[in-house]
């Protein structure tokens, strides 16, 4: 089983990633896992933080000659703004965050809390997910993840219908963007509304979606509900920071029409018999490619919902934990927007929750017994 960890403090030394259960024989491009944490630091809207770190993944254990070894792996990402030891004790919570509940639950104080809770922890989330897509270019999927929405503003839902362009065409888009949206013409609007809403002392939120190319029919089950791949997919994006609501495919849309608009009619095609679908097309993917916890062939469609962060420049109300005495929430550097890496964050853990699914469904001593049973697989559903 392919699972993992992570560990590391906001301002402490280091970032730690542990994965275990990763196949042996897969070449790493550690170049390419850097690039994701180059892209998780970016889009408009990022706090002084991000000039200060610059993220890169160092392998200390897992690898040899820069191939996996099928031990567990050991990733680290240094935090050059290491200085937790010369950090005070925060006293007034901040709403919205971890610090009152986590500082009752430990019975100890905030900092203890919030270090921990801080989304820089997402950056080892991010290069577990990077390696994992590794994984999947192996088999042909592709991930790839962007913003739909922010402060309210549409910024476009393309890339779900059928027929529409591929993720490498999207892919193009979204990287031509500084807030990471299908629309980079847009970006001086959404730009001037976060310079706005940046000098009021506020932040926003807003929604991001992933797509997922090339899978092959039958990840995930149905058979028991902790197993059921969109549970799974649902658990990993809404333990992202800031994340407070996930849908598939149409989501909660679908709750407001009928069944004859809802589900996805189901054709053959001899012509696309040699293809992940084996022949099995849809006229739409409203299901965003699950059905009864399992993939169907169709692309994996994922949107997220993430609320404006919780540390505001102009605090809300809080109460002193040593007084109880009204006062002001605590200010710690933050963010004004976030919602641009947050598109990063979660298209990396769908990737590795797919990885998941993918070594359960083929195996995963090495990658070469994966192929193989791969082939075997798509051979037997082929003849049937």
């Amino acid at each position: 089983m392919l699972r993992y960890w992570t560990a590391g403090e906001s301002h402490g030394p280091a970032l730690i990633a542990l994965i275990d259960g990763f196949p042996a024989g897969l070449p790493i491009d550690i170049p390419k896992i850097d690039a994701e944490l180059v892209r998780r630091q970016g889009g408009y809207g990022r706090g002084g933080r991000q000039r200060i770190e610059t993220d890169s993944v160092t392998f200390l254990s897992g690898l040899w000659h820069g191939v996996t070894l099928g031990s567990p792996l050991a990733m680290q990402i240094v935090n050059r703004d290491a200085k937790l030891e010369r950090l005070e004790e925060v006293d007034r919570p901040r709403p919205g965050h971890a610090d009152l509940p986590g500082a009752i639950k430990h019975l100890g104080g905030v900092r203890a809390v919030l270090e921990r809770a801080s989304a820089r922890e997402t950056a080892a989330r991010v290069a577990a997910g990077a390696l994992s897509r590794q994984l999947l270019s192996v088999f042909g999927i592709e991930v790839a993840g962007w913003v739909t929405e922010l402060g309210g503003l549409a910024l476009g839902d393309e890339g779900f219908g059928s027929g529409q362009p591929t993720l490498p065409e999207l892919r193009a888009l979204r990287d031509a963007s500084t807030i990471y949206s299908l629309h980079p013409e847009r970006d001086p609007e959404v730009s001037a509304l976060i310079d706005r809403v940046g000098k009021d002392g506020d932040t926003l939120g807003g929604i991001v979606a992933v797509r997922v190319d090339g899978l092959p029919i039958g990840l995930g089950t149905h058979a028991q509900w902790d197993r059921k791949l969109d549970g799974r997919l649902a658990q990993a994006v809404m333990a992202v920071q800031a994340i407070k609501g996930i849908e598939i495919g149409m989501g909660f849309a679908a709750a407001r029409c009928r069944g004859s608009e809802v589900h996805d009619a189901i054709h053959y095609s001899p012509a696309e018999r040699a293809g992940p679908q084996l022949g099995f097309t849809r006229p739409t993917n409203n299901a965003g490619g699950l059905e009864a916890g399992m993939t169907n062939g169709q692309p994996l469609v994922i949107r997220a919902a993430m609320k404006p962060i919780s540390t505001l420049r102009k605090p809300l109300e809080s109460v002193n934990l040593t007084t109880k005495r009204p006062e002001e929430a605590a200010y710690e550097r933050s963010d004004v927007c976030a919602v641009s890496a947050a598109s990063v964050i979660v298209e990396h853990v769908v990737a590795f929750e797919v990885a998941v699914a993918l070594i359960e469904k083929f195996g995963g001593d090495s990658v070469e017994e994966m192929q193989a049973r791969w082939s075997l697989f798509h051979d037997l559903a082929r003849s049937r």
